[in-house]
């Protein structure tokens, strides 16, 4: 099946490579030790290609360890990390990880991804690799240094962007799942697509998922998420079947019913929509995150209500409550990070609402306050958010947008509430009024942040300390006699 390609393969990629210092170590000792070793794997496909690769995986028909520890010394490189449970060592060389393995036999069980291992040659170590392109090695054997070695066809399925297995399908996915899911990071990363037989095994073994720890489905999803346009790759993933196993509120996303003639938009690709606008002009995964996360609680808002058409009301705080519960279950950091997702969701309606009417400075303080520092992301997803396919709406939703940008510089500039401390600590107001920790306290500090917010007095200490005490009188509160602003 060939798939244009903005290159072509060139073997000739790899003149030179075993002239490097690290090449030629490992050539020295393979000849030392009198057996073969072999660069193999990402290193291999990228060089291929023209990919950046800062990692390089070795193989050997030994002892991967002492043969790691050998090159090691040849080199007078630094420590070497040995994990002796999986057979391997590391090692850096410059700004290179370098890691070496003993080549293996595989076999599975049913209930796990993690295998039987036995010492096998080079083509057993071949055969166990998850795509064909993933199981290209160089020579680095006298009498052949240099060889690419290519048993199932990798150098043809580079050139012809192709994601296929070297073996079954079935058998390579169901003895170790989280393949499927590498197959649609390759292609989403790579921009291949995936061979239709081994598409095709993805969707029959999508429920072999569930032998597969959380950890490892969202470094995956991680990673799908940190390409330049992840929607390729949640496509697959909800094509496949994949997507349902882990994800089922991003796959019930999907669909644009209709009633009287009168019909919504597909959530699930508005969302895609929304995650590649935001990875246009933001690395920051957790801002992906949020734009994944938006509009998840669509489905369980949708209403059609007589005269109104189709609603979502309350979408952003059901879905912000949905937030903790979802990185639980995908065991994604409960922290700041959680935290900072949540935001985006709770207030993701709250700039483009900004957009459709006349903004007040009340509003743009609210804003700013509720915002925090994370005010900058959430203007990100919100601007990503317009994609309505009417031109005129998009480019005055657009329009609006940057003067409410404007307008938020211009208040923060002039009000400084961005993540604003009120001028009037619980501790003054106790001291003020010679009362102890009650509830009181807090409705003033209430009143006097509100007051601030709506622009009713300035961020100032003594023009807060006044509402103060006219709040704690009108409270039934009297002031001592040493009740002064200070400072």
């Amino acid at each position: 099946m060939a798939h244009a390609h903005p290159f072509t393969v060139d073997p000739a990629r790899l003149d030179g490579a075993v002239d490097e210092p690290l090449f030629a170590a490992v050539a020295a000792e393979a000849a030392a030790q009198g057996i073969p070793a072999f660069a193999i794997g990402g290193y291999v496909r990228d060089q291929l290609i023209g990919r950046p690769c800062k990692d390089i995986d070795f193989v050997v028909e030994g002892d991967g360890i002492a043969f790691a520890e050998a090159v090691a010394r040849r080199l007078g490189a630094g420590e070497v990390h040995v994990f002796r449970n999986f057979g391997t060592a590391m090692f850096m060389h410059g700004d290179l990880q370098v890691e070496f393995v003993g080549a293996r036999r595989e076999s599975y069980s049913r209930n796990s991804r993690k295998p039987d291992v036995e010492p096998g040659t080079i083509q057993d170590d071949q055969e166990r690799r998850d795509f064909t392109i993933n199981a290209l090695a160089i020579s680095l054997n006298a009498g052949s240094l240099g060889a690419l070695v290519d048993p199932f066809g990798g150098l043809l399925h580079l050139d012809q962007g192709l994601i296929r297995t070297p073996l079954d399908p079935d058998i390579t996915f169901s003895d170790d799942p989280l393949r499927m899911l590498r197959a649609v990071r390759f292609a989403n990363q790579l921009g291949f697509i995936i061979d239709p037989d081994t598409f095709a095994a993805i969707g029959r073994n999508a429920h072999r998922l569930e032998i597969i720890s959380a950890e490892r489905i969202h470094t995956e999803l991680n990673k799908i998420l940190g390409c330049r346009r992840p929607s390729i790759g949640f496509n697959l993933m909800r094509d496949s079947g994949l997507l349902h196993r882990f994800f089922p509120e991003f796959v019930a996303l999907s669909g644009a019913e209709e009633k009287y003639g009168i019909g919504h938009k597909d959530n699930f690709h508005h969302t895609l929509q929304v995650l590649d606008n935001v990875c246009a002009v933001s690395d920051d995964l957790w801002l992906r995150w949020g734009a994944v996360l938006h509009d998840i609680a669509k489905p369980l808002t949708k209403r059609f209500v007589p005269g109104q058409g189709w609603t979502f009301h309350g979408h952003e705080d059901k879905g912000a409550r949905l937030v903790p519960r979802i990185f639980r279950r995908l065991k994604l950091p409960l922290d700041d990070k959680m935290r900072f997702v949540q935001k985006l969701v709770a207030l993701h309606l709250r700039p483009i609402a900004l957009t459709k009417e006349e903004v007040t400075d009340s509003a743009v303080r609210r804003l700013l306050f509720d915002a925090g520092d994370d005010i900058d992301a959430l203007m990100i997803l919100c601007r990503a958010d317009i994609t309505s396919k009417n031109e005129r709406k998009k480019e005055r939703y657009l329009r609006n947008y940057e003067l409410l940008m404007a307008k938020l510089a211009d208040v923060e500039e002039k009000d400084r509430v961005r993540n604003f401390q009120p001028p009037v600590t619980g501790e003054d107001i106790m001291q003020a009024f010679g009362i102890p920790p009650c509830k009181l306290i807090g409705d003033i500090k209430t009143v006097i942040k509100d007051a601030i917010l709506d622009g009713v007095i300035a961020n100032d200490r003594d023009q807060a300390w006044q509402l103060m005490l006219e709040e704690g009188r009108r409270l039934g509160l009297s002031p001592t006699t040493s009740a002064t602003p200070g400072t």
